[in-house]
């Protein structure tokens, strides 16, 4: 067996900045004495942005789940006094209702994410994925939240899976409410690309084969991804809540990698499983349209829907 990798080191800071950096006094202002809502929050990204977001003076944050193990983990994990574990599904209206009600700013993660549990469940992904988004929305306008950010993935873009496209429904509900709803409510997406440390993804079926001594599965030897890490996904959530406006779409800066190329820096030893239903050899972080209308900055680029 090849000695254990670090994660970490992997891609290096792909987002191209110091992701221990000092708090933003914009995010400070956004947060002061705020209650947030995350949905999904006890799944991978959620825990560390509960973590984050509990360093700043917030007056509370309530994470809603369906995973009963997930908040008990969650709440292990996390010793606060201000954070509150709420059991529940987002397409639940009257518990939906509950956990927004007095809430000021609602970061939606909770989705079905798995490819190829998505294919299987359809009617299940897209009751999640968009009915849940709906209900969100629809919750929304009875609870007067300031802020939504609904976060979303590149397989929305020009999307060949269902669950590319049900995020894409997703970004689309978003951006209508962010341009009709608006005021009391501003809504805006953050779409990005992979996360290494998050569950079920291929680095954890890497760790597994790696432990039973098995060649690590590589899709295909071109095939690339966008990848950056937990912390630099969850810096850039809350980078982007002080521009939500009026259902903009913020995309990050991010390197794309070679599958082959990241199995090898774990083994050499690997096979090659080819593609599965709906799988691109390559992800796009936007359209064709969407670059054309996009707004570039040093570290992010900004779509208007009202240009697309």
């Amino acid at each position: 067996m090849e000695k254990d990798h670090n994660k970490s080191n992997i891609t290096g800071n792909s987002f191209g900045r110091n992701i221990k950096m000092k708090k933003n006094e914009k995010i400070i202002k956004e947060l002061k004495n705020k209650t947030v809502l995350i949905t999904g929050g006890a799944g991978s990204v959620g825990i560390i942005l509960t973590k984050k977001i509990l360093e700043y003076p917030v007056k509370q944050v309530r994470v809603i789940d369906i995973d009963e193990h997930a908040l008990f983990r969650l709440n292990r994990i996390v010793k606060n006094s201000k954070l509150r574990l709420l059991l529940g599904n987002i397409c639940d209206k009257e518990r939906l209702e509950m956990a927004c009600n007095n809430v000021d700013i609602i970061i939606h993660t909770a989705a079905i994410k798995n490819i190829e549990i998505s294919e299987y469940n359809p009617i299940e992904t897209i009751e999640t994925n968009v009915n849940g988004t709906v209900k969100l929305i629809e919750t929304a306008i009875r609870t007067k939240p300031k802020k939504v950010v609904n976060i979303s993935t590149d397989k929305a873009v020009d999307s060949s899976t269902l669950y590319g496209a049900t995020k894409l429904l997703g970004e689309r509900l978003i951006s209508w409410a962010g341009i009709h709803l608006n005021p009391p409510t501003r809504f805006a997406t953050v779409r990005f690309g992979n996360v290494i440390e998050t569950r079920g993804n291929v680095f954890e079926v890497w760790d597994e084969e790696l432990k039973n001594n098995l060649p690590l599965s590589v899709t295909h030897p071109e095939m690339k991804r966008f990848f950056f890490h937990i912390e630099e996904a969850v810096e850039f959530i809350l980078e982007c809540l002080p521009l939500v406006n009026k259902g903009e779409i913020f995309i990050p800066k991010m390197k794309s990698f070679k599958i082959k190329d990241l199995a090898g820096k774990i083994s050499k030893n690997q096979k090659i499983i080819g593609l599965r239903k709906g799988e691109k050899m390559e992800e796009d972080l936007m359209t064709n349209v969407e670059k054309k209308n996009a707004v570039e900055k040093s570290n992010m680029w900004i779509i208007s829907p009202n240009k697309n």
